[in-house]
């Protein structure tokens, strides 16, 4: 960028906070230490300078705002404080019938891209049998909580303008059909109940909804959703930690990313893999 450039961008931004502040033009050219005619001048759209370093330091201090980004060298308008006071969130996880939690987050990203790695099998296409096998003892949640997620994810899931992508290890999905570990005790109904309508939704809700499997001696994620640009969750059992800058959202998207171009069983490719599958249970 010339000159001319970032004194526009400072102009812009310098008006910008002013009218995001509680100061007027007055109390701030007070505050600051300089004549008001001095602002008004900054200000102007004729005016293709910058202020002096420590003019500059000053506004962007008494505004709270970064220095980086009055200058335009930044799209982080708060300073660093803030940014790490305000990146992270801690919530619970535990669903009731008044929370807005996991079903608000989805619903305000309608129209993005949704990336789930999840905990076992995706929630939206758990059967009835599966949760109450799973959440039966669980501390956090209860088997009807997960009902009501399940059924919420499959309403979003069914929306014209949905975008959603699922990476899970492959071997999840083979343990489950083989009935191993934490889906011991699962009887063989259930299970080829639940192959069935993996098998039915992965086919049915392609390409708006697309399952990825991964090998897990190759990589490995823990369970998490990135809402689009807006946030995104880590999943943790007892709580999520919710990242809401865009650095944070920026990174995890990257790792989604990298898990998918080492899917060893592609989305297209799922569908028929399951069927298969289907048949050992």
């Amino acid at each position: 960028m010339d000159r001319r450039e970032v004194a526009e961008i400072f102009r812009t931004r310098l008006t910008e906070a002013i009218e995001r502040s509680d100061f007027n033009r007055a109390a701030l050219a007070r505050k600051v230490g300089i004549d008001r005619s001095t602002l008004s001048l900054l200000l102007s759209d004729d005016m293709d300078r910058l202020p002096r370093a420590d003019t500059a330091a000053a506004l962007a201090s008494t505004l709270q705002i970064s220095l980086d980004w009055l200058l335009g060298l930044s799209h982080e308008a708060r300073i660093g404080a803030d940014i790490l006071l305000e990146s992270m969130q801690i919530t619970p996880s535990d669903p009731s019938p008044d929370d807005a939690g996991l079903a608000r987050w989805h619903r305000e990203a309608r129209g993005y891209k949704i990336r789930y790695v999840p905990t076992t099998l995706p929630d939206l296409v758990k059967t009835e049998a599966v949760i109450e096998h799973e959440y039966k003892d669980f501390v956090a949640k209860s088997a009807g909580q997960i009902k009501v997620v399940a059924q919420d994810l499959l309403n979003y899931s069914h929306m014209p303008d949905t975008d959603m992508e699922i990476c899970m290890p492959i071997q999840a999905i083979t343990g489950f059909a083989r009935r191993e570990a934490l889906w011991e005790g699962l009887s063989a109904t259930a299970t080829g109940q639940q192959m069935d309508r993996l098998v039915q939704l992965s086919d049915e809700l392609y390409p708006s909804l697309r399952i990825y499997l991964f090998d897990a001696l190759t990589h490995y994620s823990v369970p998490l959703t990135v809402f689009g640009p807006l946030r995104a969750a880590i999943y943790l059992g007892q709580m999520y930690f919710v990242f809401n800058t865009t650095e944070h959202i920026r990174v995890l998207t990257k790792h989604f990313d990298q898990l998918i171009r080492g899917a060893v069983v592609p989305a297209e490719q799922v569908p028929d893999y399951l069927r298969k599958l289907r048949k050992e249970v």
